[in-house]
Protein backbone atom coordinates (compact mmCIF):
# COMPACT_ATOMS: atom_id res chain seq x y z
CA UNK A 1 0.00 0.00 0.00
CA UNK A 2 2.54 2.50 1.14
CA UNK A 3 4.54 1.58 -2.23
CA UNK A 4 1.62 2.06 -4.23
CA UNK A 5 1.16 5.78 -2.35
CA UNK A 6 4.58 6.72 -3.34
CA UNK A 7 4.49 5.62 -6.80
CA UNK A 8 1.38 7.66 -7.12
CA UNK A 9 3.02 10.62 -5.34
CA UNK A 10 5.87 10.84 -7.38
CA UNK A 11 3.95 10.04 -10.77
CA UNK A 12 1.66 13.57 -9.23
CA UNK A 13 5.30 15.15 -9.05
CA UNK A 14 6.94 14.28 -12.38
CA UNK A 15 3.36 15.41 -13.83
CA UNK A 16 3.24 18.79 -12.26
CA UNK A 17 7.31 19.28 -13.20
CA UNK A 18 6.74 18.08 -16.68
CA UNK A 19 3.65 20.82 -16.76
CA UNK A 20 5.80 23.58 -15.57
CA UNK A 21 8.24 23.10 -17.92
CA UNK A 22 5.42 23.18 -20.60
CA UNK A 23 4.17 26.03 -19.28
CA UNK A 24 7.45 28.13 -19.37
CA UNK A 25 8.42 26.80 -22.73
CA UNK A 26 4.94 28.35 -24.41
CA UNK A 27 4.25 31.67 -22.72
CA UNK A 28 8.15 32.91 -21.34
CA UNK A 29 9.47 35.62 -23.63
CA UNK A 30 11.40 33.53 -26.10
CA UNK A 31 14.34 36.11 -26.48
CA UNK A 32 14.41 35.19 -22.45
CA UNK A 33 13.72 31.86 -23.19
CA UNK A 34 16.21 31.25 -25.41
CA UNK A 35 19.50 32.91 -24.04
CA UNK A 36 18.39 30.81 -20.78
CA UNK A 37 18.61 27.20 -22.57
CA UNK A 38 21.80 28.57 -24.71
CA UNK A 39 23.95 29.15 -22.25
CA UNK A 40 24.59 25.92 -21.39
CA UNK A 41 23.95 24.31 -24.88
CA UNK A 42 27.06 26.84 -26.37
CA UNK A 43 29.08 25.70 -23.40
CA UNK A 44 28.15 21.61 -24.42
CA UNK A 45 29.39 22.57 -28.01
CA UNK A 46 32.45 24.55 -27.02
CA UNK A 47 33.40 21.37 -24.84
CA UNK A 48 32.49 19.03 -27.52
CA UNK A 49 34.90 20.99 -29.56
CA UNK A 50 37.47 21.10 -26.73
CA UNK A 51 38.10 17.01 -27.35
CA UNK A 52 39.34 17.34 -30.75
CA UNK A 53 41.18 20.64 -30.15
CA UNK A 54 42.77 18.74 -27.20
CA UNK A 55 43.75 16.13 -28.55
CA UNK A 56 45.20 18.12 -32.10
CA UNK A 57 46.91 20.59 -29.08
CA UNK A 58 49.18 17.75 -27.09
CA UNK A 59 49.61 15.44 -30.20
CA UNK A 60 51.00 18.75 -32.22
CA UNK A 61 54.34 18.31 -29.92
CA UNK A 62 54.84 14.78 -31.19
CA UNK A 63 55.39 15.37 -35.43
CA UNK A 64 53.38 16.60 -37.95
CA UNK A 65 52.66 13.28 -39.17
CA UNK A 66 51.02 12.61 -35.77
CA UNK A 67 49.01 15.58 -36.17
CA UNK A 68 47.90 14.85 -39.39
CA UNK A 69 46.97 10.74 -37.76
CA UNK A 70 44.46 13.14 -35.86
CA UNK A 71 43.26 14.98 -39.11
CA UNK A 72 42.66 11.97 -40.71
CA UNK A 73 40.87 10.13 -37.24
CA UNK A 74 38.52 12.73 -37.82
CA UNK A 75 36.71 11.55 -40.43
CA UNK A 76 35.67 8.87 -38.56
CA UNK A 77 34.86 10.98 -35.26
CA UNK A 78 32.50 12.79 -37.39
CA UNK A 79 30.73 9.79 -38.66
CA UNK A 80 30.52 8.80 -35.76
CA UNK A 81 28.69 11.86 -34.10
CA UNK A 82 26.96 11.84 -37.36
CA UNK A 83 25.10 8.00 -36.39
CA UNK A 84 24.55 10.22 -32.48
CA UNK A 85 22.75 13.28 -34.20
CA UNK A 86 21.13 11.15 -36.56
CA UNK A 87 18.98 9.09 -33.41
CA UNK A 88 19.88 11.90 -31.25
CA UNK A 89 18.26 14.56 -33.13
CA UNK A 90 15.17 12.19 -34.85
CA UNK A 91 13.76 11.05 -31.59
CA UNK A 92 14.31 14.60 -29.48
CA UNK A 93 12.68 16.66 -32.20
CA UNK A 94 9.94 13.82 -32.57
CA UNK A 95 9.90 14.36 -28.57
CA UNK A 96 9.50 17.68 -28.20
CA UNK A 97 6.60 17.76 -30.56
CA UNK A 98 4.95 15.25 -28.21
CA UNK A 99 5.79 17.20 -25.23
CA UNK A 100 4.64 20.24 -26.74
CA UNK A 101 1.45 18.11 -27.75
CA UNK A 102 1.41 16.92 -23.99
CA UNK A 103 1.82 12.94 -25.60
CA UNK A 104 4.78 11.90 -22.20
CA UNK A 105 4.09 8.02 -23.37
CA UNK A 106 5.02 8.49 -26.93
CA UNK A 107 7.89 10.56 -25.69
CA UNK A 108 9.16 7.97 -23.24
CA UNK A 109 9.05 4.86 -25.75
CA UNK A 110 10.93 7.34 -28.30
CA UNK A 111 13.95 8.35 -26.06
CA UNK A 112 14.55 4.38 -25.50
CA UNK A 113 14.21 3.86 -28.93
CA UNK A 114 16.85 6.05 -30.23
CA UNK A 115 18.95 5.58 -27.79
CA UNK A 116 19.46 1.93 -27.43
CA UNK A 117 19.40 1.96 -30.91
CA UNK A 118 22.27 4.14 -31.19
CA UNK A 119 24.53 1.79 -28.86
CA UNK A 120 24.22 -0.60 -31.26
CA UNK A 121 24.94 0.79 -34.62
CA UNK A 122 27.85 2.16 -32.81
CA UNK A 123 28.85 -1.39 -31.78
CA UNK A 124 28.56 -2.43 -35.29
CA UNK A 125 30.71 0.53 -36.34
CA UNK A 126 33.45 -0.72 -34.23
CA UNK A 127 32.97 -4.38 -34.94
CA UNK A 128 33.95 -3.42 -38.58
CA UNK A 129 36.38 -1.11 -38.45
CA UNK A 130 38.66 -2.99 -36.22
CA UNK A 131 38.51 -5.71 -38.20
CA UNK A 132 39.91 -3.88 -41.05
CA UNK A 133 41.63 -1.56 -39.28
CA UNK A 134 45.29 -0.43 -41.79
CA UNK A 135 42.96 -0.27 -45.02
CA UNK A 136 40.49 1.52 -43.37
CA UNK A 137 43.25 4.62 -42.10
CA UNK A 138 44.40 4.33 -45.68
CA UNK A 139 40.57 4.92 -47.52
CA UNK A 140 40.72 8.21 -44.76
CA UNK A 141 43.57 9.26 -46.02
CA UNK A 142 46.47 8.10 -44.10
CA UNK A 143 49.48 8.72 -45.85
CA UNK A 144 52.67 5.79 -45.10
CA UNK A 145 54.08 7.75 -42.73
CA UNK A 146 50.96 9.02 -41.19
CA UNK A 147 49.75 5.84 -40.91
CA UNK A 148 51.12 4.09 -37.94
CA UNK A 149 49.50 7.15 -35.93
CA UNK A 150 46.34 6.83 -37.30
CA UNK A 151 46.15 2.90 -36.49
CA UNK A 152 46.88 3.64 -33.09
CA UNK A 153 44.63 5.96 -32.46
CA UNK A 154 41.65 4.71 -34.52
CA UNK A 155 41.57 1.23 -32.40
CA UNK A 156 41.00 3.31 -29.41
CA UNK A 157 38.37 5.54 -31.13
CA UNK A 158 36.24 2.17 -32.51
CA UNK A 159 36.42 1.08 -28.93
CA UNK A 160 34.46 3.71 -27.98
CA UNK A 161 31.78 4.12 -30.42
CA UNK A 162 29.02 2.89 -28.77
CA UNK A 163 29.14 5.31 -25.68
CA UNK A 164 30.26 7.89 -27.87
CA UNK A 165 27.07 8.07 -29.78
CA UNK A 166 24.87 7.12 -26.63
CA UNK A 167 26.65 10.12 -24.81
CA UNK A 168 25.50 12.46 -28.05
CA UNK A 169 21.92 10.75 -27.53
CA UNK A 170 21.64 11.52 -24.18
CA UNK A 171 22.62 15.13 -24.82
CA UNK A 172 20.06 16.05 -27.53
CA UNK A 173 17.27 14.09 -25.49
CA UNK A 174 18.30 16.22 -22.49
CA UNK A 175 18.28 19.51 -24.71
CA UNK A 176 14.89 18.81 -26.53
CA UNK A 177 13.46 18.49 -23.09
CA UNK A 178 14.59 21.91 -22.04
CA UNK A 179 17.18 20.65 -19.86
CA UNK A 180 20.27 21.44 -21.23
CA UNK A 181 21.58 22.08 -17.96
CA UNK A 182 22.12 18.35 -17.21
CA UNK A 183 24.04 17.79 -20.51
CA UNK A 184 26.16 20.57 -20.03
CA UNK A 185 27.47 19.06 -16.38
CA UNK A 186 27.98 15.73 -17.94
CA UNK A 187 29.90 16.94 -20.77
CA UNK A 188 31.74 19.66 -18.80
CA UNK A 189 32.93 16.58 -16.99
CA UNK A 190 34.07 14.77 -19.40
CA UNK A 191 36.21 17.96 -21.40
CA UNK A 192 37.89 17.98 -18.36
CA UNK A 193 38.68 14.43 -17.86
CA UNK A 194 39.77 14.23 -21.36
CA UNK A 195 42.09 17.27 -21.11
CA UNK A 196 43.63 15.94 -17.84
CA UNK A 197 44.67 12.65 -18.91
CA UNK A 198 46.01 13.92 -22.68
CA UNK A 199 49.42 14.41 -21.11
CA UNK A 200 49.66 11.76 -18.53
CA UNK A 201 48.76 9.23 -21.14
CA UNK A 202 50.96 10.60 -24.17
CA UNK A 203 54.07 11.90 -22.28
CA UNK A 204 53.77 9.70 -18.93
CA UNK A 205 52.75 6.51 -20.27
CA UNK A 206 54.59 7.16 -23.31
CA UNK A 207 51.56 5.89 -25.21
CA UNK A 208 51.93 8.73 -27.73
CA UNK A 209 48.75 9.59 -30.51
CA UNK A 210 46.92 5.86 -28.78
CA UNK A 211 47.20 7.66 -25.50
CA UNK A 212 45.09 10.84 -26.84
CA UNK A 213 42.39 8.50 -27.88
CA UNK A 214 42.49 6.47 -24.99
CA UNK A 215 42.08 9.43 -22.89
CA UNK A 216 39.15 10.94 -25.43
CA UNK A 217 36.62 7.18 -25.28
CA UNK A 218 37.32 7.05 -21.26
CA UNK A 219 36.17 10.98 -21.27
CA UNK A 220 33.28 9.82 -23.29
CA UNK A 221 32.06 7.16 -21.39
CA UNK A 222 32.21 9.09 -18.23
CA UNK A 223 29.97 11.62 -19.95
CA UNK A 224 27.62 9.01 -20.81
CA UNK A 225 27.23 7.42 -17.55
CA UNK A 226 26.80 11.24 -16.36
CA UNK A 227 23.77 11.74 -18.80
CA UNK A 228 22.55 8.54 -18.27
CA UNK A 229 22.01 10.26 -14.42
CA UNK A 230 20.78 13.88 -15.71
CA UNK A 231 17.73 11.67 -17.48
CA UNK A 232 16.08 10.33 -14.11
CA UNK A 233 16.06 14.39 -12.69
CA UNK A 234 13.43 17.01 -12.44
CA UNK A 235 10.52 15.42 -14.81
CA UNK A 236 12.92 14.44 -17.49
CA UNK A 237 12.47 11.55 -19.25
CA UNK A 238 14.48 7.77 -18.03
CA UNK A 239 15.90 5.54 -20.32
CA UNK A 240 14.14 2.53 -19.67
CA UNK A 241 14.81 -0.98 -21.28
CA UNK A 242 11.04 -2.15 -21.20
CA UNK A 243 9.99 1.36 -23.40
CA UNK A 244 12.71 -0.37 -26.77
CA UNK A 245 10.79 -0.06 -29.50
CA UNK A 246 11.85 -1.27 -32.74
CA UNK A 247 8.88 -0.60 -34.59
CA UNK A 248 8.85 1.00 -38.25
CA UNK A 249 7.03 3.45 -37.20
CA UNK A 250 9.46 4.73 -34.58
CA UNK A 251 12.26 4.75 -36.59
CA UNK A 252 9.91 6.53 -39.76
CA UNK A 253 9.91 9.50 -37.18
CA UNK A 254 14.02 9.22 -36.15
CA UNK A 255 14.49 8.97 -39.98
CA UNK A 256 12.28 12.35 -40.80
CA UNK A 257 14.15 14.23 -37.72
CA UNK A 258 17.46 12.84 -38.15
CA UNK A 259 18.27 12.64 -41.48
CA UNK A 260 19.30 16.27 -42.29
CA UNK A 261 21.57 15.82 -39.40
CA UNK A 262 22.95 12.35 -40.70
CA UNK A 263 23.55 13.93 -44.25
CA UNK A 264 25.10 17.02 -42.89
CA UNK A 265 27.73 15.23 -40.62
CA UNK A 266 27.94 12.09 -42.49
CA UNK A 267 29.00 14.02 -46.02
CA UNK A 268 31.26 15.96 -43.93
CA UNK A 269 32.70 13.07 -42.87
CA UNK A 270 32.88 11.95 -46.66
CA UNK A 271 34.10 15.46 -47.65
CA UNK A 272 36.85 15.51 -45.10
CA UNK A 273 38.48 12.02 -46.71
CA UNK A 274 37.99 13.75 -49.61
CA UNK A 275 40.08 16.55 -48.77
CA UNK A 276 42.94 14.18 -46.79
CA UNK A 277 43.21 12.44 -49.83
CA UNK A 278 43.58 15.68 -52.05
CA UNK A 279 45.93 17.22 -49.30
CA UNK A 280 47.88 13.80 -49.11
CA UNK A 281 49.67 14.48 -52.44
CA UNK A 282 51.10 17.23 -51.37
CA UNK A 283 52.92 16.37 -47.93
CA UNK A 284 51.61 15.52 -44.12
CA UNK A 285 52.06 19.37 -43.59
CA UNK A 286 48.99 20.13 -45.97
CA UNK A 287 46.84 17.73 -44.48
CA UNK A 288 48.07 18.94 -41.50
CA UNK A 289 47.28 22.31 -41.65
CA UNK A 290 43.78 21.45 -43.04
CA UNK A 291 43.42 19.37 -39.86
CA UNK A 292 44.06 22.14 -37.56
CA UNK A 293 42.13 24.72 -39.42
CA UNK A 294 39.21 22.50 -39.50
CA UNK A 295 39.11 21.88 -35.68
CA UNK A 296 39.63 26.43 -35.25
CA UNK A 297 36.67 26.55 -37.34
CA UNK A 298 34.80 23.54 -35.54
CA UNK A 299 35.69 25.10 -32.44
CA UNK A 300 34.66 28.78 -33.51
CA UNK A 301 30.82 27.45 -35.39
CA UNK A 302 30.22 25.35 -31.98
CA UNK A 303 29.09 28.89 -30.42
CA UNK A 304 26.39 29.48 -32.98
CA UNK A 305 25.63 25.48 -32.91
CA UNK A 306 25.12 26.12 -29.25
CA UNK A 307 22.92 29.13 -29.93
CA UNK A 308 20.82 26.95 -32.19
CA UNK A 309 20.33 24.34 -30.41
CA UNK A 310 19.23 26.62 -27.45
CA UNK A 311 16.73 27.76 -30.42
CA UNK A 312 15.23 24.12 -31.20
CA UNK A 313 13.40 23.19 -28.21
CA UNK A 314 11.89 26.20 -28.11
CA UNK A 315 10.76 26.15 -31.41
CA UNK A 316 9.90 22.24 -31.59
CA UNK A 317 7.38 22.78 -28.51
CA UNK A 318 6.11 26.13 -29.92
CA UNK A 319 5.42 24.51 -33.54
CA UNK A 320 3.87 21.62 -31.48
CA UNK A 321 1.44 23.68 -29.57
CA UNK A 322 0.80 25.72 -32.90
CA UNK A 323 2.30 28.97 -31.85
CA UNK A 324 3.89 30.09 -35.08
CA UNK A 325 4.36 33.74 -34.37
CA UNK A 326 7.08 32.70 -31.55
CA UNK A 327 8.57 30.39 -33.66
CA UNK A 328 9.42 33.09 -36.15
CA UNK A 329 10.29 36.00 -33.64
CA UNK A 330 12.82 33.41 -31.87
CA UNK A 331 14.39 32.13 -35.30
CA UNK A 332 14.64 36.71 -36.24
CA UNK A 333 16.30 37.11 -32.88
CA UNK A 334 18.84 34.08 -33.09
CA UNK A 335 19.60 35.39 -36.93
CA UNK A 336 20.62 38.88 -35.49
CA UNK A 337 22.56 38.04 -32.23
CA UNK A 338 24.56 35.66 -34.09
CA UNK A 339 25.49 37.39 -36.99
CA UNK A 340 27.13 39.88 -34.65
CA UNK A 341 29.00 37.35 -33.13
CA UNK A 342 30.01 35.54 -36.27
CA UNK A 343 31.44 38.79 -37.66
CA UNK A 344 33.18 39.06 -34.76
CA UNK A 345 35.30 35.77 -34.85
CA UNK A 346 35.44 35.84 -38.21
CA UNK A 347 37.35 39.59 -38.11
CA UNK A 348 39.77 37.93 -35.13
CA UNK A 349 40.39 34.98 -36.84
CA UNK A 350 41.80 37.13 -39.86
CA UNK A 351 44.04 39.33 -38.21
CA UNK A 352 45.34 36.25 -35.66
CA UNK A 353 45.85 33.39 -38.20
CA UNK A 354 49.72 32.57 -38.16
CA UNK A 355 49.57 32.86 -34.25
CA UNK A 356 46.09 30.03 -33.90
CA UNK A 357 47.88 27.67 -36.57
CA UNK A 358 51.50 27.78 -34.62
CA UNK A 359 49.43 27.01 -31.39
CA UNK A 360 48.79 23.47 -32.46
CA UNK A 361 52.07 23.06 -35.06
CA UNK A 362 54.90 25.30 -34.59
CA UNK A 363 56.31 23.94 -38.10
CA UNK A 364 56.91 26.61 -40.94
CA UNK A 365 55.15 24.95 -43.76
CA UNK A 366 51.56 24.28 -41.58
CA UNK A 367 51.43 27.94 -40.10
CA UNK A 368 52.07 29.23 -44.11
CA UNK A 369 49.29 26.89 -45.70
CA UNK A 370 46.97 26.72 -42.44
CA UNK A 371 47.07 30.84 -42.18
CA UNK A 372 45.60 31.39 -45.90
CA UNK A 373 42.85 28.66 -45.66
CA UNK A 374 41.88 30.16 -42.13
CA UNK A 375 41.83 33.88 -43.75
CA UNK A 376 39.62 32.79 -46.91
CA UNK A 377 37.60 30.65 -44.71
CA UNK A 378 37.03 33.87 -42.66
CA UNK A 379 35.70 36.07 -45.55
CA UNK A 380 32.57 33.58 -45.42
CA UNK A 381 31.94 32.18 -41.65
CA UNK A 382 29.52 35.69 -41.40
CA UNK A 383 26.75 33.89 -43.72
CA UNK A 384 26.68 30.80 -41.88
CA UNK A 385 24.13 31.78 -39.40
CA UNK A 386 21.56 32.16 -41.67
CA UNK A 387 22.52 28.70 -43.00
CA UNK A 388 22.36 26.85 -39.65
CA UNK A 389 19.66 28.34 -38.16
CA UNK A 390 17.52 27.55 -41.02
CA UNK A 391 18.33 24.37 -41.28
CA UNK A 392 18.07 23.72 -37.45
CA UNK A 393 14.54 25.68 -37.87
CA UNK A 394 13.63 22.93 -40.61
CA UNK A 395 14.72 19.72 -39.12
CA UNK A 396 13.17 20.69 -36.04
CA UNK A 397 9.23 21.38 -37.60
CA UNK A 398 9.57 18.03 -39.35
CA UNK A 399 10.65 19.80 -42.98
CA UNK A 400 12.92 17.18 -43.50
CA UNK A 401 13.61 17.21 -47.32
CA UNK A 402 14.14 20.88 -47.54
CA UNK A 403 16.73 20.37 -44.13
CA UNK A 404 18.31 17.46 -46.08
CA UNK A 405 18.60 19.02 -48.94
CA UNK A 406 20.72 22.20 -46.77
CA UNK A 407 22.04 19.73 -44.37
CA UNK A 408 23.70 18.29 -47.90
CA UNK A 409 25.32 20.99 -48.88
CA UNK A 410 28.03 23.03 -47.43
CA UNK A 411 30.37 20.38 -46.02
CA UNK A 412 29.25 17.74 -48.33
CA UNK A 413 28.13 17.72 -52.60
CA UNK A 414 29.35 21.29 -52.86
CA UNK A 415 32.92 20.89 -51.06
CA UNK A 416 33.35 17.54 -52.48
CA UNK A 417 32.37 19.05 -55.75
CA UNK A 418 34.91 22.51 -55.14
CA UNK A 419 37.58 20.14 -54.30
CA UNK A 420 37.32 18.00 -57.60
CA UNK A 421 37.00 21.19 -59.69
CA UNK A 422 39.67 23.63 -58.17
CA UNK A 423 42.31 21.32 -56.74
CA UNK A 424 44.15 19.87 -60.46
CA UNK A 425 44.33 23.57 -61.54
CA UNK A 426 45.56 25.45 -58.43
CA UNK A 427 46.73 22.32 -56.23
CA UNK A 428 47.23 23.34 -52.51
CA UNK A 429 45.07 26.94 -52.93
CA UNK A 430 42.07 25.11 -54.45
CA UNK A 431 42.33 22.95 -51.47
CA UNK A 432 42.23 26.37 -49.26
CA UNK A 433 39.42 28.01 -51.63
CA UNK A 434 37.21 24.56 -51.41
CA UNK A 435 35.52 25.71 -47.96
CA UNK A 436 34.83 29.51 -48.58
CA UNK A 437 33.38 28.46 -51.83
CA UNK A 438 31.22 26.08 -50.27
CA UNK A 439 30.28 28.43 -47.59
CA UNK A 440 28.59 30.84 -50.58
CA UNK A 441 27.09 28.72 -52.54
CA UNK A 442 25.09 27.07 -49.53
CA UNK A 443 23.91 30.34 -47.97
CA UNK A 444 22.44 31.70 -51.85
CA UNK A 445 20.82 28.27 -52.06
CA UNK A 446 19.02 28.11 -48.66
CA UNK A 447 17.57 31.51 -49.33
CA UNK A 448 14.72 30.29 -51.32
CA UNK A 449 14.69 26.77 -49.12
CA UNK A 450 14.53 29.07 -45.76
CA UNK A 451 12.09 32.07 -47.34
CA UNK A 452 9.06 29.21 -48.21
CA UNK A 453 9.03 27.66 -44.88
CA UNK A 454 8.86 30.85 -43.03
CA UNK A 455 5.87 31.95 -45.48
CA UNK A 456 4.21 28.76 -44.20
CA UNK A 457 4.40 29.80 -40.75
CA UNK A 458 2.00 33.02 -41.89
CA UNK A 459 -0.83 31.63 -40.41
CA UNK A 460 -3.03 33.45 -37.39
CA UNK A 461 -1.53 32.70 -33.67
CA UNK A 462 -3.43 30.10 -31.81
CA UNK A 463 -4.41 30.45 -28.12
CA UNK A 464 -2.61 27.55 -26.22
CA UNK A 465 -5.58 25.11 -24.91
Amino acid sequence: MERTVLAADLGKANKNERDEKYARMIDAPVERLVCGLAIPTISIMLISALYNMADTYFVGSISTSATGAVGVSFSLMAFIQAVGFFFGHGSGNYISRQLGAKNWEKASSMAATGFLSAMITGALMAAFGLAYLAPFARFLGATETILPHACDYLFYILIGAPWMTGSLVLNNLLRFQGSALYGMVGMISGAVLNVALDPLFIFVFGMGVGGAALATIISQFVSCALLLVGCTRKGNISIDVRNFSPRLSSYREIVKGGLPSLFRQGFASVAFICMNQAAGGYGDAVIAAVSIVHRVFLFASSALIGFGQGFQPVCGFNYGAGRYDRVKRAFWFCLKTSSVVLLALAVAGYFFAPQIVALFRDDADVIRVGTLALRLQCFTFPLMGWVLLNNMMMQTIGKAVRASILALTRQGVFLVAFLFILTPPLGVLGIQLSQPASDLATFFLAIPLSVSVLKEMNMPKKENA
